[in-house]
């Protein structure tokens, strides 16, 4: 074990893992940030991406030694009321059906507005390709995207 500092939506936090401990369980199990999902555990459904120095990055791979001292941003810290583009887009287009993917397919979305304000539907499909959603809303979810693009 050891005490490692994080910097999770804009606070410090203490932790005392192991430092091989992947960040989806720091953040779930020893900060109750529970909105980032656990969903194959081998970094390809995306239900577990969080933004790591703005870059959408799957949680459940990734040690949480690995971190550093760039800032993490979980769902919880994308916006405080909910106030995000892509949230808001997402509730407006009516995106989810199960919403257990959403969580990660709109911190995806949210980090390729983030760096691409005004993006192609290829390129929609080329970031969002790797978020799997069992309830198929994938023309809903680009919907969404195209959308908050426009705000």
């Amino acid at each position: 074990m050891k005490t490692i500092t994080l910097n999770i939506n804009g606070k410090q936090q203490e932790v005392n893992v192991d430092p091989a401990t992947p960040l989806l369980w720091v953040l779930r199990d020893h900060l109750k940030l529970v909105g980032t999902k656990y969903g194959c555990g081998i970094a390809q459904c995306g239900s577990c991406t969080v933004h790591l120095g703005g870059v959408a990055t799957r949680s459940c791979t990734l040690p949480v030694s690995a971190i550093g001292n760039q800032e993490v941003v979980t769902i919880e810290g994308l916006s405080e009321n909910g106030e995000h583009p892509v949230q808001k887009a997402w509730l407006e287009v009516d995106v989810p059906q199960c919403g257990y993917c959403q969580a990660g397919q709109i911190m995806t979305a949210a980090a390729l507005l983030e760096h691409n304000p005004s993006p192609s539907d290829e390129e929609i499909d080329g970031v969002m390709n790797g978020n799997i959603c069992r309830c198929g809303t994938y023309t809903r979810i680009k919907k969404a995207i195209k959308l908050a693009s426009e705000s």
